[in-house]
């Protein structure tokens, strides 16, 4: 079975999904096409119901649930809120694509499905992480001024959430700069290292206080 990244034109070039002409039928029994379509609505629901979120929280609807707070309240509310749902829309049309593409080359499994329905909830959070962070100036990737407006907000937490790989990246370097980088003490013997006494110690049944804390070895 050819590897994924040697299909050539893997997203809009190719269109042969390693087919030959004519060949139509499909290659996954009803079994696979239960979890597929499983997926695919899933997918959908989430794509739909995030421009309906996005104007309810934009124009504050309902307003008898929003009357409830106060007018500080609401515009935080509607701020991060808009960022969690750019987030999410962003992941879930990350995931969308992802899902068509391997149904199409024929990598589509049930390991990956946990995958598929957590990205958009995943990148939502880190949507509104970003947004939180950009807003207080710790991160100054945008002027925070720039913030005010709900386009900018959907905007940034929408690449935020379909890039999450390089945000997740991002944070990383923020979190090494504010908390520096933890430097692991845990020593390692050659294989066939002698202790004091001249005896032979295998560094397979050595195991340090880190291995312990971190669950075992790696």
């Amino acid at each position: 079975m050819p590897k994924l990244d040697k299909i050539p034109g893997f997203a809009p070039t190719d269109i042969t999904d390693n087919r030959k002409q004519w060949e139509w039928e499909t290659r996954y029994p009803s079994v696979a096409w239960k979890g597929i379509w499983f997926e695919a609505a899933y997918l959908a629901v989430s794509l739909f119901s995030a421009p309906i979120l996005l104007f309810a929280f934009h124009n504050r609807k309902p307003q008898i649930i929003w009357a409830l707070l106060s007018l500080p309240s609401q515009a935080a509310v509607e701020h991060y809120g808009l960022a969690w749902i750019g987030g999410m829309l962003g992941g879930t049309l990350y995931a969308l694509k992802w899902l068509y593409h391997v149904v199409a080359h024929g990598w589509w499994n049930q390991e990956r499905r946990l995958w598929r329905l957590f990205t958009p909830h995943i990148s939502a959070g880190l949507a509104f992480a970003v947004i939180a962070l950009v807003s207080s100036g710790l991160m100054r990737v945008f002027d925070t001024a720039a913030l005010s407006k709900d386009s900018m907000i959907v905007g940034l937490a929408f690449l935020v959430g379909y890039f999450s790989d390089s945000a997740v990246a991002k944070l990383t370097e923020i979190a090494s700069t504010i908390f520096g980088v933890a430097v692991s003490t845990e020593k390692h013997i050659p294989e066939h290292a002698k202790n004091p006494q001249g005896e032979e110690v295998s560094a397979n049944n050595e195991v340090t206080d880190n291995q312990i804390q971190d669950g075992g070895g790696h």
